[in-house]
């Protein structure tokens, strides 16, 4: 099955598939930037080649903060777009590798390196492609515990094992690495049925897993509990991929999360950010339900101290320990990109096949912006 999966993705987004605008549903081609992306970032993807940009099939812009002299891996890199925005972010001492199993797409990437090292006016290229699948990421030469960032743009939707995929990324991060990715997902398990459609696979549609259960397979692989960090409703407006997918809903949702030591905090802690994360001076908006201001503790719990305490964030956090312990929730409903989505309002709006397309409304890549969501679990 998963190579018969592989194929047919390799095929739709390797021939099928000349631009962004070609893809069916608005799940995969917000292609206009974000409104609340940091300054750093957006003067990046200013500069990168407009070729490459054509050929993006990913969703917004999917960069974390402080990636300054790190080592970060794409899964599913396509075109190369955000690898050359990271590569600009990392600067001249970090390194982007991205992974693609198209190599058509691979290919197409590759021509621009010289480009980009030119344009940032680095010595020599910090950007590299290989191809290769992200659940074997040891065949493609990724070392064990050799990065610093893994991320992804809407990719891991189309990979048949995610579990591999994810268990692949735990392997190759660093202790206090950390996995950043934007990805779809189902209000509830998609039907076998879906994973017969080629182009309910290509569109991302039969590959999304149920929100709930990314959650519950992150944790059993060893990662820290996932934060959410951005949310769009997907709205799909061809008729018959409506019919087919029935009351399937689907989200855009961006989370992040930490390969952390075996032993984490079990007691609350005061933490105070010191305004050190470029681009985020007066705040950093860890995600939706951590916000926190220059100079202003903030009592968090456990996890997330040691989250800040062991990862590339640890220099810009001043820690206080408390004496209570920490409950560890018994559900995750603020974990839900579809409460947030409904909280902030956002949604995907296009009609590619027709030309006629919408933005990303309220949508951000989660670095500066983003908001709390509460009530029930629902979908």
């Amino acid at each position: 099955m998963a190579s018969q999966v592989h194929e047919s993705i390799k095929n739709y987004y390797g021939s099928r598939l000349e631009t962004s605008a070609d893809l069916q549903t608005s799940a995969t081609s917000c292609s206009r930037p974000p409104p609340l992306m940091r300054k750093s970032a957006r003067d990046a993807l200013k500069v990168v080649h407009p070729d490459v940009c054509k050929r993006f099939f990913g969703c917004g812009l999917v960069i974390p903060e402080k990636l300054e002299g790190c080592k970060v891996l794409d899964l599913g890199s396509g075109s190369g777009r955000d690898c050359y925005v990271i590569g600009k972010m990392v600067g001249e001492h970090g390194q982007v590798t991205g992974i693609d199993m198209t190599e058509s797409l691979v290919s197409a990437a590759q021509k621009f390196v010289q480009y980009h090292q030119e344009t940032f006016g680095y010595k020599k290229p910090n950007t590299v492609f290989v191809q290769g699948y992200m659940e074997k990421l040891d065949e493609a030469g990724i070392q064990s515990n050799s990065l610093d960032v893994v991320v992804s743009n809407c990719v891991i939707c189309l990979c048949p094992d995610k579990r591999a995929v994810l268990m692949e990324a735990y392997r190759v991060l660093k202790e206090g690495g950390e996995l950043y990715f934007s990805d779809m997902y189902a209000s509830e398990v998609v039907p076998e049925s879906f994973k017969e459609d080629p182009v309910l696979w290509g569109e991302g549609m039969a590959g999304s897993l149920y929100w709930q259960d990314l959650i519950s397979m992150v944790k059993e692989i060893g990662f820290s509990t996932p934060n959410l960090v951005a949310a769009t409703h997907i709205v799909v407006h061809n008729c018959e991929l409506l019919k087919k997918t029935g009351g399937v809903k689907y989200a855009s949702g961006t989370y992040r999360f930490f390969k952390l030591p075996k032993t984490t905090l079990e007691k609350k802690a005061l933490v105070t950010y010191k305004g050190t994360v470029l681009d985020c001076a007066e705040q950093l908006d860890f995600d939706a339900s951590h916000s926190f201001k220059t100079n202003v503790a903030v009592e968090v719990d456990g996890e997330m101290a040691t989250v800040l305490q062991c990862t590339r964030f640890s220099a810009d956090f001043s820690i206080q320990m408390l004496d209570t312990p920490h409950q560890k929730p018994s559900k995750y409903c603020h974990l839900s990109p579809f409460l947030l989505a409904d909280k902030l309002g956002a949604s995907v709006k296009q009609c590619s096949k027709t030309g006629v397309g919408g933005g990303a409304d309220g949508l951000s890549d989660g670095a500066c912006g983003g908001g709390g969501t509460t009530g029930g679990c629902g979908q």
